[in-house]
């Protein structure tokens, strides 16, 4: 689950981790008092209008302005506040900005990059560091990897000193700034370990003019596996303006869904198979339209939500259901197939393939449907013939 940047500093707040002063405004007058209530406090004219939306790369889109004056930090609001915000995160279709956090200025000294993820080959929480901050950190992997700093947390004893010290010589830090960044990477990692973060990152985390090293954006993704943990403080915290519609109502009958850019849409039970099926589907020169797994257990209702759900997309032009009953029942699958063909009234050519528990009976539900369902006997086929149909249909 991805969160606002505003959302994620007064989480690092309450871990202590220094960043700058704050007010989330949701309408331009909002943004222009909380402008004025900074100025006060700070003493200083600078403030900065952000776009809070749940992607990347704004302020190269124009989403993010340094203004001087609660005057320009009225006039950045009404050109940031409604806009369609469209960055590399984003995609071409862009976002509506809802909301703005306006900000005090600081005076920046040095820019860098630092951020915590998990590591899946080594089981163990990584920490990348670089002097390329406030820049794609995409771009300087793979033009000047050399420039990203790794180590590894060894979730048996912490983060350890030497490692602390590494990151602070390898960032060129002073020694007044060493001490101040050795407190607030203690702190990431706490926050990140506690709150079963999948990314916390600072980009950029900065140094003052006083030595002080303070995170001048953040970004917190939480573990979706951990939200039986956290599910008030989460709840509290998403944003479902910021979600696909099709993802939110998914979720309420416990569907995996993500879309995709394609053309064909998956129903299938199980990550591993869904990730199988859009393989087979791109090695016989078709596009998955979506990611759907409906689980081991999913119902009749489930199977038919998943149909409509699939359906919603005006890109699809074929759906292929690739099935393994193992816990789930090929019967029960096949039966909400044809009630969701007919109750749906499909107009885009359906595949089916279907493999175990009552294969048999499903099957059977399916030839004597009298819908024009389209059987395969292996994912090999199904997919082949999916690309197909939906080829000629389109």
């Amino acid at each position: 689950m991805k969160i606002h940047e505003y959302q994620a500093k007064s989480l690092y707040q309450k871990y202590g981790i220094p960043t700058p002063k704050g007010i989330l405004a949701l309408s331009i007058a909002e943004a222009k008092e909380a402008a004025k209530k900074l100025i006060a406090e700070t003493g200083s004219e600078v403030v900065v209008v952000k776009a809070q939306i749940h992607a990347g790369g704004r302020g190269k889109g124009g989403g993010v302005k340094v203004v001087k004056g609660a005057d320009a930090a009225e006039a950045a609001a009404k050109e940031i506040l409604g806009m369609t915000l469209v960055t590399h995160q984003t995609g071409p279709e862009g976002k509506e900005v809802q909301r703005l956090y306006i900000e005090q200025g600081l005076e920046i000294a040095t820019e860098m990059y630092l951020a915590l993820a998990i590591d899946r080959e080594s089981r163990r929480v990584a920490i990348m560091a670089s002097t390329e901050g406030g820049v794609e950190i995409e771009k300087v992997a793979e033009e000047t990897p050399e420039k990203i700093l790794k180590v590894f947390v060894d979730p048996a004893i912490g983060l350890m000193p030497y490692q602390t010290r590494q990151l602070a010589f390898g960032l060129g830090l002073s020694k007044k700034a060493q001490k101040s960044f050795a407190k607030l990477l203690s702190k990431l990692v706490d926050l990140f370990v506690a709150e079963d973060c999948s990314i916390a990152e600072i980009n950029p985390l900065v140094v003052t003019g006083d030595e002080d090293v303070v995170a001048l954006d953040a970004k917190v993704n939480f573990d979706d596996n951990a939200e039986f943990r956290h599910r008030d403080l989460w709840e509290s915290l998403k944003d479902l303006s910021e979600e696909a519609p099709t993802e939110t109502e998914a979720k309420k009958y416990d569907l995996s869904f993500i879309q995709l850019d394609g053309n064909i849409g998956c129903l299938v039970n199980g990550a591993g198979l869904a990730m199988s099926t859009m393989d087979t589907i791109k090695h016989f020169g078709g596009e998955p339209a979506n990611f759907l797994d409906v689980g081991g257990g999913a119902t009749e209702e489930a199977v038919t939500k998943a149909f409509g759900i699939i359906l919603e997309s005006k890109s699809v032009r074929g759906i292929f259901v690739n099935i393994f009953g193992g816990i789930m029942q090929c019967d029960i699958v096949a039966t909400g197939v044809v009630n969701a063909t007919r109750n749906l009234g499909l107009k885009v050519p359906l595949v089916v393939r279907l493999e175990g528990t009552n294969v048999e009976e499903g099957k059977k539900i399916l030839a004597e449907s009298g819908l024009a369902i389209t059987a395969a006997d292996t994912m090999a086929e199904g997919a082949e013939t999916i690309v197909a149909l939906a080829k000629a249909g389109a």
